[in-house]
């Protein structure tokens, strides 16, 4: 399994009612790239991974992931190795868990965990946390922690978990300008690691899409507008096109900055 696509998506149409969600989609993730999913809102950007991890079925098409066909394998079990950090995975979260607590849980993988923790699983989860910079936030509950905090937690919760997709949907969202940066610093590093997850950034922002994500998809009225390395998709007149209105590109500090025309 090592050598083989991460993901294949060939043909991939998802119609709910008279709405079609996407129309068409290919797509293929090789090892060791790093994707940012990018496009306006009701683009499609959500229910692309949705299908991805399962929980969205298409109309018609097919994906694989490791080479396991949707409709011919046990998807249960291989969404074990799909990970989703969005707003439904934080609500689940109870307010009294502590930051530990949660991180454990993804050696388990389960939310809440009630099982016995071991003196293993709590060093573990203790040296994470440490890697992510929260050894001084293990016993604070989840209510205590900071929306930036939540995010890095996590995400050590999904390293844990050892998932090998970690999907991110809009995870700066409700983050302060100073959260934000440091955030995304952080999803920069993880990126660049050796052996990390294969990372899927899903966003309306360039500005959020960081030079450890070395290839973008994007997005235009469910349909795949330009799928490649960053610097052949973050151009002008692509992202003109992407969110129907002439924009400009700017360089700041590494990083793209959108400006409308």
């Amino acid at each position: 399994m090592k050598d083989l696509e991460i993901v294949r998506v060939q043909g991939v149409t998802v119609r709910r009612g008279d709405t079609l969600l996407l129309d068409g989609v290919n797509w293929t993730v090789k090892p060791g790239e790093q994707w940012a999913v990018l496009g306006a809102n009701g683009s499609g950007k959500t229910s692309l991974l949705n299908t991805l991890s399962g929980f969205l079925q298409p109309t018609s098409g097919g994906i694989e992931v490791f080479g396991q066909r949707f409709g011919q394998s046990n998807w249960n079990e291989l969404r074990k190795v799909i990970g989703v950090i969005n707003h439904t995975v934080a609500d689940w979260i109870q307010d009294g868990e502590t930051a530990l607590e949660i991180v454990i849980g993804g050696i388990h993988s389960q939310i809440n965990y009630w099982g016995r923790i071991t003196k293993a699983d709590a060093a573990r989860a203790r040296e994470t946390l440490a890697e992510f910079g929260l050894a001084a936030a293990e016993n604070r509950t989840w209510h205590q922690l900071s929306q930036g905090e939540r995010q890095r937690v996590l995400i050590a919760r999904a390293i844990m978990a050892a998932y090998r997709i970690l999907i991110l949907d809009e995870p700066c969202a409700g983050l302060d300008p100073v959260a934000r940066h440091r955030f995304l610093e952080f999803m920069d590093g993880i990126a660049r690691r050796p052996g990390a997850p294969s990372l899927f950034l899903v966003t309306h922002h360039v500005e959020e899409i960081t030079p450890g994500f070395d290839h973008v998809l994007l997005l235009r009225q469910g349909q795949v507008l330009a799928a490649g390395p960053r610097a052949t998709v973050l151009k002008a007149p692509l992202l003109s096109e992407a969110y129907g209105h002439p924009v400009r590109l700017r360089q700041s500090a590494g990083r793209l900055i959108l400006e409308l025309e």
